[in-house]
Formats: structure tokens, sequence, C-alpha cells
């Protein structure tokens, strides 16, 4: 969907061509491509940014090793200022340092309504993409992101957008001479403001406050009242670009795109990870072979599992991973019989034992004679011993299940 909103009144060194004099806001989620996970334009005056989403499975987070340790991301923003974005030919090489920090910007005002992995175990890149500049592409690619990442079914808390405010102010400033500070505050600066202004402030945010922000003066210092109304006038400001993302997507999409992998999470106890891997890694490979996933499991239990097939793999956890209590009923098969009792198969890897005293409500001398290998029969958990060891009854599960003889 997309969403104007109609032209403002702006201060000398606007462009005088361009379509996007007749719509200076333009936003729109999606439309670009069915493969991509998820994707926002954002167009204020001559800024034009694409940001393009992408879901990821929890391996596929980014690996942080520093000298106390290393840590995983699963929220990455790269920016992108190609020479064509200004109307120039020069070379397109690696990331510098300017596209690292305006990358780190936008990303670290995007953190606070990202959903916690436990709601949402996916890896989120965010890739945007300056096509056109005339100033403060970082706080554009705030909103083109924000857009991306509702598109891509990504829960966020709140939409965010950026704006950037300059100053003009004179250098006759001075305490002795009691003289008042004439300024002007300027409100979505663009490259002529930022280069002849004296601030370049950076503010982004939700409608209930401000996210991340950043600086840049060639004065020796701002006084608070001139930084405070800055404040206000960029509240304002995020509170139009809010309108314009709104109307194009007023919230997440409810569900993910059909092209982004699969992942649902399940928790297990801390002791029960080597059981769910076991030796040597042998039994996740075979659940991960037999089902067509791929099984990630972290230190704290948390499991996460990606695939088409991955609600028959988290069933098979599970069922591994399950407690029985006592008056859990099951239809299990008899694998084994022996002299004093029969072994029934509940679930894919528990057994437990059913007595000879439990078989019947009257006295059982040969159990062979009742019973044979590969028997469905009803069973109920009757107790569960301090090592484990499941004791049950066909009698209690169903007193009627074998005629007297």
């Amino acid at each position: 969907m997309r969403s104007y909103i109609g032209r403002r009144s702006r201060t000398a060194g606007e462009p005088t061509a361009g379509p996007w004099m007749r719509f200076p806001l333009f936003a729109e989620a999606g439309g670009v491509s069915p493969v991509l996970h998820g994707s926002g334009t954002f167009y204020r005056g001559g800024t034009h940014i694409l940001s393009v989403a992408t879901l990821g499975g929890p391996r596929d987070a980014q690996m942080i090793e520093g000298i106390e340790g290393g840590e995983h991301k699963r929220y990455m923003h790269h920016y992108n200022f190609p020479p064509f974005s200004t109307g120039e030919t020069g070379r397109s090489g690696s990331t510098n340092r300017r596209m690292i920090g305006h990358g780190a910007l936008a990303e670290k005002a995007l953190l606070p309504v990202l959903p916690l992995q436990e709601k949402f175990p996916y890896t989120i890149r965010v890739v945007s993409e300056a096509l056109a500049s005339n100033g403060s592409t970082s706080m554009g690619s705030v909103s083109a992101s924000t857009l991306a990442l509702m598109d891509a079914g990504v829960p966020i808390s709140a939409p965010v957008a950026g704006i950037s405010c300059g100053l003009m102010m004179n250098e006759t400033r001075s305490r002795l001479s009691g003289k008042k500070i004439k300024y002007k505050i300027l409100t979505d600066i663009q490259g002529p403001e930022d280069h002849h202004g004296d601030m370049d402030f950076k503010v982004a945010g939700t409608r209930a406050g401000v996210t991340a922000m950043q600086m840049d003066v060639k004065v020796s210092g701002v006084p608070i009242e001139i930084l405070a109304e800055a404040f206000e006038k960029a509240r304002i400001a995020r509170g139009r670009v809010l309108d314009v993302i709104e109307k194009a997507l007023p919230k997440p999409r409810e569900s993910i795109s059909p092209a982004a992998p699969k992942i649902l999470m399940m928790k297990i106890k801390k002791d029960q990870i080597g059981l769910v891997i076991g030796s040597g890694g042998k039994t996740v490979k075979e659940i991960m072979d037999a089902t067509g996933t791929r099984i990630d499991i972290d230190d704290d239990g948390a499991v996460f599992v990606t695939g088409e097939r991955a609600e028959e793999a988290i069933d098979v956890i599970a069922d591994m991973t399950r407690e029985y209590k006592p008056g859990d009923w099951f239809e299990g098969e008899v694998t084994r019989i022996m002299d004093f009792g029969a072994f029934v198969r509940i679930g894919r890897s528990a057994e437990g034992l059913v007595h000879i005293s439990e078989v019947a409500p009257w006295k059982v001398d040969d159990l062979r004679t009742m019973l044979k290998e590969g028997d469905q029969v009803p069973v109920i958990v009757r107790e569960v011993d301090e090592r484990g060891r499941i004791n049950l009854s066909i009698k209690k599960a169903d007193p009627e299940f074998f005629k007297k003889p």
C-alpha cells in the first residue's frame, strides 16, 4: 500500500525539479518482489530509500568475537550509500566509516521495538539502499526499515521514524555582552543546510519517545533551550512521518512471507539437552535427517527448529523429553513379554512395565496366553519411581479389555 502527504514549506536550497516535488513524503510496504521477505520504500523530498528485510534461522546470527568473549547478533542493519545517489560516478568500493556509522545509528533506533527471541526466533537482517540523497539518508533508512520489518511480519512493538534538524546561529553570541543569541532551527535539513549550518541533529523514535539520536555540531556548544526546541520540532516532524508510515501499513503483517523459512521454538530442561543431542550428536542428526529440518539448541534449553516439517521434529523432541505422571493414559505397543510382566512402548522412545498383577482384574498365571508382542493395549501410568522407571497398568486403564476366562 502506498501513502503520500502534501507539500510542505522549505528553506532555500531545495531542488526545483523531480517527481518527489509533488509528494515530498511517500511510503510503500512491499510491492517490490515476491521473493523478498519484506521491503519498504520511503521518500522524503529528494531522499529516497529502499530497505529490504530478510529472515533466517538462529544459526544465521552474526558471531562477534572479542577479547572478553563472543556473542551472537540476531539483528543486523546494513546501510549502503552508492555514488549515484548524489548524482556522482564514483567507484563503489567496500563499506566506509560513514556507511558503518549511519547503519549503526539506524540499527540502534529499531532495536528497542524488536520482539524478544522467545517470541520471534528469527535472525533479522535489513539492508537499506540510498537510491537518491538530499539530506539525512540515515533517518530515511529508519523509516524505510520500519516498513520492511512490518512487511516481513516482524511483530515490532511500534513503528519508528527519524528526522534531522539543523541550526543557523550567529557568531556574535557572548555571555559577557548580554546579547541574545539569534538562531533558527531547521526541520528536515537538506544537503546545503547541512553543509552551511551549525548543527545536524538526528532524532529517531516512536510516538512514545526517542529510541536513538546523534548530533554533529560546528560550534562550541548548543544552549539547552535551543536543544529542547529542536527536540520538540523533531517530535512534531516525526509524527508526520509516522502518519504516512502507518497509512501505508498500520501494523505488522499477521504472518511472515511464504518465502521465509519456517521456525518453531520449544523449551526443554538443561539436563535433557544431552538426551536430545545424543552421543556425538547422533540423535539430533537422526531427527534432522528424518524430518529434513535444522535444529539448534541453546545452553539454556531453548530449541529452534527450522524447516517445512518443523512440527514433526518438535513432536519428536517433545515426546523424547516428556515427563510422565501418574494418571497419564496411552495406547501402547507390547514390545517384550517376561514371566513377571510385559513391557509396553508409550510414545516414540519411552517404555514402561505392566506387572503381571496389573494386566487384568483377576489372577493371571501365564501372561503369554493373553498378550503377544506387537499387540496394542490401553495403559495408564501407575507410578514413576525414583530411578525414572515407568510402571503401567492395563486393568486400571480398561478393566474390561480382557474377557474373564
